[in-house]
């Protein structure tokens, strides 16, 4: 570490030596000022040796330091940087997946509401049929039970006619008569039917 101090302090004692042999040993404005040349050459050193510890201790350490806390903070800058991207790009995918979630419950919206049409539509119509075929039953029901009514209200109408007829005509028909014209009114109460 010292050993680039070393030709420094040769030569500094070189031209001290060569001064004061010039100047007989005697100069002037050095013993004017009271400087003594083997101090100055001791401070000269001694400032040189203290630079030299400063850096290699103080100055090398603090500017590693600065050096690696500029790269953390560049490091810093290019992640947030990194992360500023990434939540754009988020933000821009969440919109979009809210778009399609959007799109799709609706497009799901108006498949249900087409379905639930055409199922209340199909249900009515059902019912309706339904209705129908209960009605066209009730009046098959109904026209069989007044075929029914109509034919016993003649074999009852016929019977009393047959009756009244005997009654009336029982002092002067016969009984072959009698049995005729009951034949006769029964097919002609049976033949408008």
């Amino acid at each position: 570490m010292l050993s680039f101090l070393a030709p420094i302090l040769i030569a500094t004692a070189d031209a001290t030596a060569a001064v004061e042999a010039a100047h007989g040993g005697d100069t002037g404005l050095i013993h004017t000022f009271g400087i003594d040349p083997k101090y100055v050459i001791m401070q000269v050193v001694s400032f040189l040796i203290l630079t030299s510890l400063l850096y290699k201790f103080a100055f090398k350490p603090v500017l590693a330091t600065m050096d690696e806390r500029n790269k953390k903070i560049e490091d810093g800058l290019k992640y947030t940087e990194e992360v500023k991207a990434k939540l754009a790009e988020t933000e821009k995918r969440q919109t979009e997946i809210i778009r399609e979630a959007q799109v799709e419950s609706q497009r799901i919206l108006t498949e249900a509401r087409t379905s639930a049409k055409n199922l209340y539509d199909k249900q009515v119509q059902e019912a309706a049929a339904k209705v129908e075929d209960m009605l066209n039953k009730g009046r098959q029901a109904n026209e069989l039970e007044h075929q029914k009514l109509l034919s016993e209200v003649r074999s009852e109408i016929a019977r009393l006619v047959v009756l009244t007829s005997s009654r009336v005509l029982q002092k002067t028909l016969s009984a072959e008569e009698k049995s005729r014209l009951s034949d006769a009114a029964a097919r002609e109460i049976a033949s408008s039917n």
